[in-house]
């Protein structure tokens, strides 16, 4: 009996093969079974469980297969990604170079995209293998690098400023207003430095790295062509790749309403836009550029990693969204520090919302330099008004850990992205609603007011016209358009800067349209260097609405901070204005004016069934050049000579009036 016990012991094979053990048979059940035709005793739902048991482990049997590939992959995980990879690359590559071969200039930016991923992904496989041999090899260089720092770097940037200098004035002598400005510039960092809460605290390093990094980055936007053409491209690409919300929004609400109705023209926008950003933070590429960019402006500035963190955060999403990414480390931040992500949120606008101001017509290219340059100088200025006094706890880099999203699969962050985006399309619409009716309420109280002591037209833009013209004047606007330009400075801050960002596409389509600059009294539209310090003074959310969702997402946060917040929020409402205004001073300071061309050329060839801005300053230009004595039409300048000048002369006065005429 014990060697029969021995051969029908119990082993893992039988168990994973599913085969009945033996060990559990005995000679008397074998017997009784053969007798009875089945087990003994055995009642009708015995045996049918006996059944369903075989079922099972015919099932196993046929499962093995399945379970022998899954540990194989399992076992192999490393191996099979790398060689998946492998194939993946090999036929990107095999596309790469077909698409070169058929045509370049058509995958010109394929092969920059290629080149950019390409660039970063050796990177870092270059610090990781050979990153901490290269640091060992360039110590003693380091070393002797920062024995000569403290004098080299004054030497850098006492020559850097006056090659600065030098170029700015030579560059700009043809056009010296754009000096207002440069002097607006510093009269509002005078400003915010008399507004300080610690006067002699203020760490000048942040402050004037900040405003350099803000300065360099407008240079690169505004003023080469490599960057002017770079971010025209950007926005091309941005408004091209917004066209595709037509195909969601037509299908819901058909193509007449989005045609003609605002809120199914724009607000799809922003339900675009927030699904894409959510699938961009699923897929980690937002989360590496804020790392990116936060690191740029700590290392330069010496700011605490929270802060950085935040403010970069704010290039790519809104007010309330920004500080999430930081939330575990709120209850712990300096009063500075709060201050700074405060300011960060007023100082730039949300990706979504810029979608719809870009669908408005704003100029895409300024509006991503404005978010963009807001950055190092919310960092920068929010450090002079409210300079750094307590110990932070996180100035070691390596404590600071960037949350990231809880989907699970790219379907569930694009579901989310477009969800949560309701509530901000059902705040902008119901916003849009209150405050446009309060601002004619106003109006037509103020009206009534005026009327009473015999003054016409007074209207809360025209209060905001005559308080604001100083500011706008100095922010570089020409004295004729600076009433227009603070009258939206008036709207973005007693209101919002969606209602301005409208006034202004309104006067942009004015211009472009070639309407005349002036109906009577009124001025129909800015001048095109006006339009780009408009666009960059609306360019954040610092407005008294906002005031009060800042408080409620933060408060929300951090309740037990809600009395640091509540004293701070004023002072960081402030610097954040002042931000967008210093951006707008740079943009001016920086505009390069568009040539006009040949107008002899264009109006040869024009069609005059239409207007057009260039029409109008070429007609503008006719007009200039025609000069009657005594009764003879004559032409100076480049349209003497010309045949054609006395019928583009008629052609001009059909639609725009004129002396000449």
């Amino acid at each position: 009996a014990l060697l029969e016990m021995e051969e029908n012991q119990i082993t893992l094979d039988n168990l994973e093969k599913g085969v009945d053990n033996p060990a559990f048979s005995s000679t008397e059940e074998k017997i009784c079974y053969e007798e009875c035709d089945g087990p003994c005793g055995e009642s009708k739902e015995e045996s049918r469980g006996k059944w369903k048991g075989r079922f099972s482990s015919y099932c196993r049997k046929a499962l093995q297969p399945v379970s022998k590939a899954k540990r194989f992959c399992k076992a192999h995980a490393k191996v099979l990604t790398r060689v998946i990879q492998g194939l993946l690359g090999v036929a990107y590559l095999c596309y790469f170079i077909a698409a070169c071969w058929l045509n370049f200039q058509r995958a010109l930016a394929l092969v920059i995209m290629t080149a950019v991923v390409v660039f970063f992904f050796c990177w870092s496989l270059f610090k990781k293998h050979c990153g901490a041999k290269v640091l060992l090899l360039l110590r003693p260089i380091w070393k002797c690098f920062q024995k000569f720092w403290p004098w080299l770097k004054w030497l850098l940037c006492v020559a850097h400023l006056v090659g600065l200098t030098v170029w700015l004035a030579l560059d700009n002598s043809r056009s010296p207003e754009q000096f207002i400005s440069l002097a607006g510039f510093c009269v509002l960092v005078l400003f915010l430095f008399a507004c300080s809460k610690h006067h002699s605290a203020v760490s000048w390093r942040a402050v004037f790295l900040g405003l350099a990094l803000e300065f360099l980055f407008g240079l690169l936007v505004l003023r080469t062509t490599i960057g002017v053409q770079a971010f025209q491209w950007l926005g091309d690409q941005i408004q091209f790749f917004l066209g595709y919300t037509t195909a969601g929004s037509s299908f819901v609400f058909g193509n007449t309403l989005i045609t003609e109705v605002f809120a199914f023209q724009t607000l799809p926008i922003v339900v675009f836009f927030s699904c894409v950003m959510s699938i961009l933070y699923y897929l980690g590429i937002m989360q590496w550029l804020i790392v990116k960019i936060s690191w740029l402006l700590q290392v330069s500035m010496g700011t605490t990693p929270v802060e950085t963190l935040s403010v970069a955060g704010n290039i790519f999403v809104g007010q309330t969204e920004a500080p999430l990414l930081i939330r575990p480390y709120l209850a712990d931040m300096t009063r500075s520090e709060i201050h700074a992500v405060m300011t960060g949120g007023f100082s730039t606008i949300a990706g979504s919302v810029m979608g719809a101001y870009i669908s408005f017509g704003i100029d895409a290219a300024s509006l991503i330099a404005a978010s963009v340059m807001a950055a190092p100088c919310a960092l920068a200025m929010s450090k002079l008004v409210y300079p750094e006094v307590e110990e932070s706890k996180f100035k070691d880099k390596a404590s600071i850990r960037l949350s990231s999203g809880e989907e699970q699969n790219i379907l569930e962050a694009a579901s989310n992205g477009a969800a949560t985006s309701v509530g901000l399309v059902a705040n902008i619409a119901a916003n849009l609603i209150a405050f446009l009716a309060v601002l004619e309420f106003i109006n037509a109280a103020l009206r009534w007011f005026g009327e009473m002591v015999d003054i016409e037209g007074l209207s809360f833009q025209v209060i905001c016209s005559y308080v604001l013209m100083p500011v706008a004047f100095l922010m570089g606007a020409d004295w004729a358009d600076s009433p227009l330009v603070a009258e939206l400075l008036g709207i973005k801050i007693f209101l919002n800067e969606f209602v301005a960002y409208q006034q202004l596409a309104q006067y942009k389509k004015n211009r472009l349209s070639g309407l005349e600059e002036w109906d009577g009294s009124r001025k129909q539209w800015i001048s095109e260097r006006a339009e780009s310090i408009a666009t960059f003074a609306l360019c954040g959310f610092a407005n008294l609405s906002s005031i009060g969702i800042m408080l409620g997402g933060l408060t929300s946060m951090v309740p037990q901070r809600k009395s640091d917040l509540a004293s701070t929020v004023l002072r960081a409402l402030l610097t954040g204005i002042c931000v967008s205004m210093l951006n707008a001073c740079l943009a001016g300071f920086l505009h390069v004016p568009t040539e006009l061309g040949d107008c002899v050329t264009t109006l040869s060839t024009t069609n005059f069934s239409s207007t057009s801005y260039t029409m109008y300053t070429c007609c503008k230009q006719l007009f200039a050049s025609s000069v009657l004595e005594n009764g003879t039409l004559s032409f100076t300048g480049a349209w003497a000579g010309v045949a054609e000048s006395v019928l583009c002369l008629t052609q001009c006065c059909e639609h725009y009036n004129h002396t000449s005429c």
